[in-house]
């Protein structure tokens, strides 16, 4: 990874230096758990190593913080399928899970980590806050060839036009969510170019775990569709 870390959110630019990186087995998991010393702290991951592959996936949650997921489990689903694809995942821990700068700043660092492994093309998927998070990740990786917006908040996505032609950006929110409404998606959508689509699924909530078999497939075939070189 490089020696400074250097990006943009909102305005505002943080630099940030890697100092250290461990990898360590769980035994018994599918991942190995990652740490990323900085002189801002630690951010911790889950990785799901695909030996040889120069495609990967980084996962992010929203406000509730450590390595929470939607869609029961959508998540350790698609971080244990997706090295069958030739596609690496990497789950990320925020430090501090209801501020967007440092959240972008911990997704950012997963992504330089990746690229550390090898992987040249990568996607993003954020639930809610991580929604935000994803885009402007994005925005500041050119690596990045495609987002997931889960239940997404409007705030902070201003990025999103700018990735046109470069991302390809999935939208998906429920009619009933009682935290972020789906109108929030839907302008997302509208600032959003090609290549683009919005899934809004009725009855499903903010979590979306009323429709998590849909939504797992949908997802999985739209990191598939857009990534570089995955086995499909």
């Amino acid at each position: 990874m490089p020696g400074t870390i250097a990006i943009e959110v909102e305005g505002a630019r943080v630099d940030v230096r890697p100092t250290d990186i461990r990898r360590t087995p769980q035994a018994g998991e599918a991942y190995d758990t990652v740490e990323i010393e900085t002189d801002r702290g630690t951010t911790v991951c889950r990785y799901y190593e695909a030996q040889g592959t120069r495609v990967g996936v980084v996962m992010v949650g929203g406000t509730g913080g450590g390595f929470d997921t939607p869609a029961r489990g959508l998540y350790p689903r698609l971080a244990q399928d997706l090295p069958n694809h030739r596609i690496s995942a990497l789950r990320v821990q925020y430090r501090h899970p209801t501020d967007l700068v440092e959240s972008v700043f911990d997704t950012v660092l997963g992504l330089r980590y990746l690229e550390s492994r090898g992987v040249t093309a990568a996607g993003v998927v954020g639930h809610s806050l991580g929604g935000a998070v994803a885009i402007q990740a994005a925005a500041n990786v050119p690596a990045v060839r495609v987002v997931v917006a889960v239940a997404t908040q409007s705030a902070g996505t201003e990025p999103v036009a700018a990735l046109a032609g470069r991302a390809a950006i999935l939208l998906v929110h429920g009619d009933r969510d009682p935290v972020l409404s789906h109108t929030s998606a839907e302008e997302v959508y509208r600032r959003a170019g090609e290549p683009k689509r919005l899934i809004v699924y009725e009855g499903a909530g903010h979590t979306l775990d009323e429709t998590a078999e849909s939504l797992y497939v949908e997802v999985k075939a739209w990191l598939l569709k857009h990534l570089p070189g995955t086995l499909v």
